[in-house]
């Protein structure tokens, strides 16, 4: 009876606490692996239990053992009841880390009326190895090593020289038995294999990963991973398998090849941590006593495609059964001087494609059309003699003869799969991808050689983050177009496009950065980018336009400030999206010394160098800047990164900075008004839509002119009836000027028609992806994301999310719907660290209604426009009557409520 009643007690009292936080994460990812960070950040959502909930206080503990953790016991960090509304990006402040181990964690809060929530469910991160001798002696290990002669760092662009000789290695298994011999607690490896690896566990590959590890810049570190094998392991013989691949890390010279180089051939290194649950520990590492042979892929290239002969396959190579006789011992080799740990997630198959319609344009020639042009590899069954070869042409367009043509996008580069016989076989290629939309298949006739093919679209695994939707027809499609464009593009760099070139451009991850992110969670991801510009940064502080910069390029592709200012700007939007100071910390001496590089170039070629606004539009065709001039776009983004040094500066409390690039800031905007700005014209330089919104956007323009400039803008749209003239620089900038200008109306006239140059033009010219030209052109790659700036417009225009300019990780949220043309609703949403933010609306007849979701521990401000009498209701009832809105302004055309979180349905009449 009393325990009964103890535990009737207990659920009235659990009955009357908040809700418990939720969405846990540290590093940014649910339960990671592999954290270096020795003071990894956590963070939490709350659900609201009703509107206007907040956080005042929180508590956070940490052990080393979960069953502890669930008894209040926190061996690690307890850190007491903490005053503050901090929600994100605490840091951990307990004792000392260890490589290796895994630690759990729960947290609780506290509302602004004292009340505390339930604690969280438990979550976990597992430690990596941050310095060299935690891998405690763990060798690279290859079947073979490069002739120092065939190294070739950097790459050479293009196909490099015929002496040089064939390229063509092999790709090589490595085995190694080991035995589990007592009862197991945890068992994690940590492992890297160049260029990419497959890791397998008694036959069996591990995790679902695509084209591990990430691409970096191998003269200076490899990424490796860490992989949980704790249920996979039996007691007793285990045998772990690893095939390699040759990505970035050795280009084949045969085939199509952006670059020719070399950092070496394919090689391996891991620790597998075997902890016992009496406490002991036990390794087993890479070393020579492993075994190796040459594998069934008998030629792989990041760019030219890959070949496959199941003939060779070896059934059980990475069981303990197999005999291993004929295979040799593995060699010790050098490889890249730093590990450190992928803590983006991993590229993976998102999609399958099927066949749309087949083709067959000349005898043993077969066209599938996927429908859809995406990133990714076919997949195939097949069925026949042994030794027939089924050859595979992806290709994102047709010829005339309706084949493939691949003269856009890299050729040739195909694929080839030799049979073993004896009953279907399936397969697809491990270590390389294309872009592309149709396959063509040669030897394999459909219903006879060939069972089924379909294509396997891959990209980086970001989780989603948003969605748009809207009323109007075209504006869906050109949400996928760009879409399509963004997701084919993310790898392990944000590429330009995923054939010909597979190169990471700097310049998209600022001006197409607000589109990724509405879609995609990306802090990580951006991260590692930055590394790559840190490892990329000259000693004289150039970043160059690409990174890793595997190839020097040369003239504006190597040094175009648009491209390198990356190094400052997207240190700064992902602080602002996601309240990461320390990214700001880790970057200032990057950021700091390529805007020093900048001043003193300004000071000898007056910034003259550069691409300037990419493919405008212009009478030359496409390329570098026709309209506007370079020197102009390149002064306007060294403005906008000395405010935002300065801004940095101010944060990290360096007072002496802030005043240097303050007076900086002030001197290049007393100079590019000098250079450019005509006053009897009020336009800067040529006048194109470029110069003056460049102008506008970054603050450059005197206030006494900027109605003026703006004018001109509108005059000029208007003059090229309603259509842009604007490369990927300037686009950007017009749209977000155009926005703020509350011009939503004219940019839905500029982007919803397909009669001119454009989004809905390149639709009428059948693209399913992003093209690289507004013109759609032929001889330019069709999936490719630099021009797809509407998208941000989608969601902080359309929907109007957005955040306040004081507010950092969408704490304090700004709606600001703009409803234009003949749009009857837009549904959008993007989730933040805080939670999902929603705004949808609907217009019937003389009703606009708008539905909102605001998470809880945030604010937000709601801006409604109004018509006729602008009577506004909430919930069914006044809206200066319903709790959590605060009437904050009204005049004639807008309502502006200070809401607290919750959900709210606005009604105006």
């Amino acid at each position: 009876m009393q325990k009964l009643m103890m535990l009737a007690l207990l659920l009235l009292a659990n009955g009357r606490l908040l809700s418990q936080p939720v969405q846990l994460r540290c590093e940014y990812r649910k339960d990671p692996l592999g954290v270096t960070a020795l003071q990894p950040r956590l963070s939490w959502e709350i659900t609201p239990d009703r509107r206007n909930t907040e956080q005042t206080a929180w508590q956070v503990m940490v052990a080393e053992d979960s069953a502890a953790l669930t008894h209040g016991e926190a061996g690690m960090w307890n850190s007491g009841k903490v005053p503050g509304a901090a929600s994100i990006q605490i840091p951990y402040n307990g004792q000392t880390l260890q490589p290796a181990k895994k630690y759990y964690w729960k947290v609780r809060y506290w509302n602004g009326k004292g009340k505390r929530s339930r604690w969280s469910e438990t979550a976990c991160w597992q430690m990596g190895l941050p310095e060299p001798q935690h891998w405690q002696g763990a060798q690279w290990i290859a079947y073979e090593d490069i002739p120092a002669a065939e190294v070739r760092v950097p790459a050479v662009h293009g196909a490099g020289q015929a002496a040089w000789g064939p390229g063509k290695n092999t790709l090589p298994l490595l085995r190694k038995t080991f035995t589990v011999s007592k009862p197991l607690k945890q068992a994690t490896i940590f492992i890297s294999g160049l260029g990419h690896f497959d890791l397998f566990l008694n036959g069996e590959k591990q995790g679902d990963h695509f084209l591990d590890p990430g691409w970096v810049q191998y003269r200076q570190q490899a990424q490796y991973l860490s992989f949980d094998l704790t249920r996979e392991l039996r007691g007793g013989e285990n045998t772990l398998g690893v095939m390699l691949g040759n990505g970035f890390y050795h280009i084949p010279r045969e085939r199509y090849r952006k670059l020719t180089g070399s950092f070496g051939y394919p090689k391996m290194i891991c620790r597998l941590l075997l902890v016992y649950e009496d406490g002991t520990e036990e390794n087993v590492m890479s070393g020579t006593d492993w075994q190796t042979a040459p594998g069934p892929i008998t030629y792989s290239s990041i760019y030219g495609g890959e070949s496959y002969d199941a003939r060779l396959e070896q059934p059980g190579w990475s069981t303990p059964a197999f005999d291993a006789r004929g295979w040799k011992n593995a060699i010790a080799v050098k490889g890249p001087p730093v590990l450190t740990s992928q803590m983006m997630e991993p590229l993976r198959i998102m999609d399958t494609l099927r066949t749309q319609n087949i083709r067959q344009p000349k005898p043993d020639v077969w066209v599938y059309d996927l429908g859809q042009n995406a990133s990714g590899i076919p997949r195939i069954t097949v069925q026949g003699a042994r030794g027939t070869v089924i050859r595979i042409t992806p290709g994102e367009l047709l010829d005339d003869s309706n084949r493939v043509t691949q003269q856009a996008s890299g050729g040739p580069s195909f694929y080839t799969y030799t049979l073993k016989g004896g009953g279907p076989e399936t397969w697809q290629p491990q270590f390389t991808y294309y872009g592309f939309r149709y396959l063509q298949v040669e030897g394999g006739a459909p219903g006879k050689e060939l069972v089924n093919i379909e294509g396997l679209h891959t990209r980086h695994a970001a989780p989603v983050a948003g969605y748009f939707n809207c009323s109007d027809t075209l504006f869906n499609k050109i949400y996928q177009l760009i879409h399509w464009a963004i997701q084919s593009n993310l790898a392990s760099v944000l590429t330009d496009c995923p054939h010909r070139e597979k190169l990471g451009w700097l310049e998209v991850l600022h001006l197409m950065g607000n589109s990724m992110r509405y879609n995609y969670e990306l802090a990580p991801f951006f991260k590692k980018i930055l590394a790559d510009m840190r490892g990329a940064q000259l000693p004289n502080g150039l970043v160059p336009d690409i990174a890793p910069e595997y190839t020097i390029f040369h003239g504006g592709f190597r040094d175009s400030p648009e491209w390198g200012s990356a190094a400052v700007i997207v240190p700064w939007d992902v602080y602002r999206w996601y309240g990461d100071t320390e990214v700001l910390e880790e970057n200032y001496h990057m950021m700091q010394r390529y805007v020093d590089y900048l001043g003193r170039k300004s000071l000898t070629d007056t910034l003259k160098h550069g691409l300037g606004d990419w493919f405008d539009i212009g009478p030359k065709g496409v390329g570098p800047s026709q309209l506007t001039p370079i020197e102009l776009t390149a002064y306007a983004t060294y403005y906008a990164d000395l405010q935002i040094m300065a801004a940095t500066a101010a944060l990290l409390q360096k007072p002496q900075d802030e005043r240097l690039y303050t007076h900086l800031a002030g001197k290049v905007k007393q100079d590019f008004n000098k250079a450019f700005f005509h006053a009897d014209t009020q336009q800067y330089a040529t006048g194109s839509q470029t110069a003056n919104a460049m102008a506008l956007y970054m603050g450059l323009v005197p206030e006494q002119h900027r109605p003026a400039v703006l004018q001109n803008i509108l005059a000029d749209i208007a003059k090229r009836n309603n259509s842009l003239s604007t490369g990927e620089v300037g686009f950007s900038y017009l749209l977000r000027v155009l926005q703020a200008a509350g011009q939503s109306e004219l940019i839905y006239k500029m982007n919803n028609r397909s009669d001119v140059p454009g989004y809905g033009y390149q639709l009428a010219h059948g693209a399913t992806a992003l093209t690289e030209s507004w013109q759609a052109y032929r001889f330019v790659s069709n999936n490719h994301m630099m021009l797809g700036h509407l998208m941000e417009w989608f969601y902080a225009g359309l929907a109007g999310i957005g955040q306040a300019d004081s507010s950092v990780a969408f704490r304090h949220i700004t709606i600001r719907p703009q409803p234009a043309g003949s749009l009857t609703s837009v549904k959008a949403g993007y989730h933040t660290l805080y939670g999902m933010v929603r705004s949808e609306w609907n217009k019937t007849g003389n009703t606009f209604e708008l539905q909102v979701e605001i998470p809880a521990n945030t604010t937000a401000t709601v801006y409604l426009p109004l018509t006729g009498a602008g009577i506004v209701t909430a919930n069914g009832r006044s809206a200066e009557r319903v709790k959590g809105l605060r009437l904050a302004e009204k005049d004639g055309t807008t309502a502006v409520y200070e809401a607290a979180p919750g959900r709210y349905r606005f009604s105006i009449k």
